[in-house]
C-alpha cells in the first residue's frame, strides 16, 4: 500500500527527475554486509535501492554517536552506487536510521515527518536539515529548536482517486464509505457502531484490514481483543459490508460508488489527535459529503467537511450525522460537490511538489 513517500517519488520520476527510493536497512540478512542493490522500476527514472549496513545494526540503538559515523560511511558508498555528488534528500524518516546530518554539505536536505514524532529521537531527525515541511502545523511547532524555514504542506492525492465519468447518481439505499485499518484502536467503535445501528436502512461499505492473519505486522500490532471484537461486530452487521484491502487503483474507483463518507476516531488516542488525516482527499476527490470527528486541519475551511465542533468527544456525530442523511442531495449537490473536487485537486502530489519546489527555490534564492 503506497503512502506519501511512495506517491511523491513516483511523480518526481514522471516529471523527469532521476529518483532513488531508499528501503531502511536489510534486517533479515538477506544481503550481504555492505551489499547495496539498485533495481529500475516500472516508472522510468525511478529506482528502488536496497541495501544492508556493513556493521551490526544493533550499534544504532547501543552506540549512537558511532552509528552515524559508521553511517556517514555507509552513506558515501550509496552516494557513489549511483554516482552522485549533489542533488536533494528528502527523508520522511523519524527513526534517524538514516540521518540527513550524515548526507554531504553538497545536497539539499528536505526533512517531512507526516506522522506524530511521539519519540524524542523524531525530533533529532531533523538535525542536518535545509528547510521542513509536514502535513500540520502542530507538528511543525514541535521542531521549534530548529531555526529553519518551515511550511504546512497538505497530505496529497493520487490523480486516478478522480472520476472521469463526472459525478454518479444517488443510491438506493444510500451507501456511506469509510476506508483504513479497522484494526486501529482509535476507532471510535462505541460511536461507530452506534451510527451503523441505528441507521439500519444505509450501507455501510468499509475498506481496509478486517483480518490480521493475512496482513503486515502493522496490522498484527494493532489486532488486540477490543479491535478483534469490533470487527467480529461489524461481520455481523447485515448493512455492513467488509470489501477487504483493495489495491489503490481499486479502492480508488470503489470509492467512486458511495454518497458519502464517515470518519469516526477518538482523538483522545488518536496518534494525530484529530489534526489531519491523508485519507480525506481522496474522500474529498469523489466530490461526495464527508461527515467527521473534529479535524483541526480542515476548521479553517467551512463547508468542506461536516464535522463535530468538540475536540474532547464525538457525541455530536450521531446527530451530525442523521442530519446529513436526511438531507443529502443538498448536502451532494453539484455545486458543493465541485468545490470538494476542486480542493481536493489542488493537493494533487504533482501540485504539491509544485509548491515545495517553490519554496525551495525561495530558500535558495535567500540563501
Amino acid at each position: 500500500m503506497f503512502v506519501s513517500k511512495h506517491h511523491y517519488a513516483v511523480e518526481l520520476a514522471k516529471a523527469g527527475n532521476e529518483v532513488y527510493y531508499i528501503n531502511g536497512p536489510d534486517q533479515e540478512n538477506k544481503l550481504k554486509p555492505g551489499e547495496i542493490i539498485i533495481t529500475p522500476t516500472e516508472i522510468t527514472g525511478l529506482y528502488l535501492l536496497e541495501h544492508r549496513l556493513f556493521y551490526p545494526y544493533i550499534i544504532k540503538f547501543k552506540a549512537q554517536s558511532l552509528h552515524h559515523y559508521l553511517m556517514r560511511i555507509h552513506i558515501n558508498n550509496i552516494l557513489k552506487k549511483i554516482n552522485k555528488k549533489e542533488g536533494i534528500v528528502w527523508s520522511f524518516d523519524i527513526s534517524n536510521t538514516i540521518p540527513l546530518k550524515c548526507f554531504p554539505q553538497s545536497f539539499t536536505k528536505i526533512f517531512m515527518p507526516v506522522d506524530e514524532p511521539l519519540q524524542p529521537i523524531a525530533i533529532k531527525s531533523a538535525k542536518g536539515a535545509q528547510i521542513m515541511f509536514s502535513v500540520t502545523e502542530e507538528i511543525l511547532n514541535k521542531y521549534a529548536e530548529y531555526p529553519i524555514p518551515k511550511h504546512f504542506i497538505n497530505h496529497g492525492v493520487a490523480e486516478f482517486f478522480f472520476s472521469s465519468d463526472g459525478v454518479s447518481v444517488q443510491n438506493n439505499p444510500i451507501h456511506i464509505g469509510l476506508s483504513g485499518n479497522m484494526l486501529r484502536p482509535e476507532i471510535d467503535h462505541e460511536t461507530l457502531l452506534k451510527i451503523i445501528e441505528g441507521n439500519p436502512n444505509i450501507i455501510f461499505d468499509m475498506w481496509g484490514t478486517v483480518n490480521p492473519s493475512n496482513s503486515n505486522l502493522v496490522a498484527l500490532k494493532y489486532a488486540n481483543k477490543n479491535s478483534l471484537n469490533f470487527v467480529n461486530k461489524l461481520s455481523s452487521l447485515k448493512n455492513v459490508n467488509l470489501h477487504g484491502q483493495l489495491k489503490p487503483e481499486k479502492l480508488a474507483k470503489e470509492l467512486q460508488t458511495v454518497d458519502g463518507f464517515l470518519i469516526c476516531y477518538d482523538i483522545q488516542k488518536d496518534q494525530s489527535r484529530g489534526t489531519n488525516y491523508h485519507k480525506v482527499l481522496e474522500y474529498l476527490a469523489t466530490g461526495k459529503v464527508v461527515v467527521s470527528n473534529n479535524i483541526s486541519t480542515y476548521t479553517k475551511i467551512p463547508g468542506l467537511i461536516e464535522m463535530v465542533e468538540s475536540r474532547i468527544n464525538n457525541e455530536e456525530l450521531p446527530r451530525l450525522f442523521s442530519n446529513v442523511i436526511s438531507n443529502i442531495s443538498c448536502y451532494n449537490s453539484l455545486e458543493k460537490q465541485q468545490q470538494r473536487i476542486n480542493f481536493a485537486k489542488n493537493m494533487t502530489y504533482k501540485n504539491q511538489i509544485e509548491k515545495i519546489n517553490f519554496f525551495i527555490n525561495k530558500m535558495s534564492v535567500a540563501g
